[in-house]
């Protein structure tokens, strides 16, 4: 894994923000954490992003909103969903193409061989 693959993280709730920051950075990639999609959207790493993993259900845009506004800007990055209510969302349409969702708390292995095998492969979504 390269150290020039960054991973975005998006979630309202600053503990697993942090914790999951933290374990994404244990595997040697850059990790940026944010506490908004607006805050990710405003930010300069939306090009640089190779994978994103984003909360479904936050305060303003929802996790599979942002997804659907990347997709619309021609931005194409594998996205990880993390949720805590997930008979909500897996059928929800506009999260169709979502790389996977973990459901919170979720296992730290799972989130390690998903990232793994998504960063032997990505590169960053330039437009």
């Amino acid at each position: 894994m390269s150290k020039a693959q960054i991973v975005s993280i998006v979630d309202d709730d600053a503990s697993v923000r942090e914790a999951t920051k933290d374990l994404v950075s244990s595997l040697g990639l850059e990790v940026f954490a944010f506490e908004s999609a607006e805050e990710f959207l405003g930010s300069p790493l939306v090009d640089d992003t190779s994978c994103l993993i984003t909360d479904v259900q936050m305060p303003g845009m929802k996790g599979y909103e942002l997804q659907r506004h990347l997709a619309a800007a021609g931005r194409q990055m594998p996205v990880i969903f993390m949720t805590a209510f997930p008979e909500k969302i897996r059928h929800r349409p506009d999260c169709a193409g979502a790389l996977a969702f973990l459901e919170k708390p979720f296992d730290a292995a799972a989130l390690v061989d998903l990232l793994r095998n998504v960063m032997a492969r990505s590169t960053p979504a330039r437009r």
